[in-house]
């Protein structure tokens, strides 16, 4: 019986990790239509209240546990730095940057991570490849950011917000690796969403308190309903699953994929300009990328094959 459980969790792990990637590039682009008519706090607020009902009501159907033990509130904290930190930093840096221009700054989380990992994970320090990987992103962050085209002049207000964010989302999820507690995925994500909720509701009072709904448009609230759903609660269901069956640095292999779609999305559905900066950068950062994540499985690869190779021209 303890064998099979096991098993069944493997076989779902691929799902999560797919459903993820998709709900990660639609994000960036449903995070600038939901605040286009609502204030960015509300419309975080509105998307988090709707994820924490829906995952309360689905803990209660299916009688999962909701463990409150010291250990669990810790995660439940923990969890929380990257949802507040994370989303509310993000909904603000929507009105300063494209989603596409989003998506791709978001994708410097595993280096983040493998940087964050180091010191609070005891993980090896980056070798030549990764150092390597490291200055090609940061060199791709570059380019975009110091084109014109791709970045307006308020666009260094967003990259502030969404460098930050990216930080505490990245500093989130390792810290989370550092917790060792036994817990079911949506009992982790209503934990997180409950604790997170009533400092969105602070950072609306405070940035904003009105409630305008006669200027809130449908656009802005079928967004906010689909974040909520998918957003929120599904995607944070699959990103914590695969974040306890995988390692950190393999999670965050999301982000190696989701920029091109979302840009591609930004471009198809919101009229945004995919200039040759943003692809040249862009190509930077996702092949600096690829680099971190296997650039030292392919050296090791090669250097396996030629040793085979030589001792078989010994022989």
């Amino acid at each position: 019986m303890t064998k099979q459980v096991p098993a069944t969790l493997s076989r779902m792990v691929p799902a999560a990790f797919l459903s993820v990637v998709l709900i990660w590039s639609t994000t960036p682009l449903g995070i600038v239509w939901s605040s286009e008519s609502v204030h960015p706090t509300m419309a975080v607020l509105l998307r988090m209240m709707i994820a924490l009902s829906l995952g309360s009501l689905i803990l209660l159907i299916t009688r999962i546990r909701m463990p409150w033990s010291k250990t669990a509130m810790k995660l439940y904290g923990v969890s929380s730095i990257g949802i507040v930190g994370g989303m509310l930093l993000s909904y603000f840096a929507a009105r300063y940057l494209a989603s596409g221009t989003m998506s791709l700054i978001f994708g410097l989380s595993p280096l983040i991570s493998g940087l964050l990992a180091q010191r609070l994970l005891g993980e090896a320090k980056f070798g030549p490849m990764k150092l390597l990987a490291l200055a090609m992103a940061f060199i791709g962050l570059g380019i975009v950011c110091s084109s014109k085209l791709s970045l307006g002049s308020d666009s260094w207000i967003g990259l502030v917000l969404m460098l930050t964010a990216v930080f505490l989302f990245s500093l989130s999820g390792v810290l989370i690796k550092t917790i060792k507690i036994n817990i079911h995925p949506i009992a982790s994500t209503v934990g997180a969403l409950a604790f997170s909720t009533p400092i969105f509701i602070l950072a609306w009072l405070i940035f904003d308190g009105t409630l305008p709904i006669d200027t809130w448009q449908q656009r802005s609230l079928w967004s906010i309903l689909y974040l909520g759903v998918f957003g929120s609660l599904i995607g944070f269901i699959g990103y914590f699953y695969i974040l306890q069956h995988l390692q950190a640095s393999t999670v965050a292999l999301v982000t190696l994929i989701t920029p091109v779609f979302a840009m591609m999305l930004g471009a198809q559905l919101n009229g945004e300009t995919i200039t040759n900066a943003l692809v040249i950068g862009a190509m930077f950062v996702i092949s600096g990328l690829g680099l971190y994540q296997f650039g030292e499985t392919a050296v090791d690869v090669i250097k396996r094959k030629r040793m085979k190779k030589k001792s078989g021209e010994l022989k």
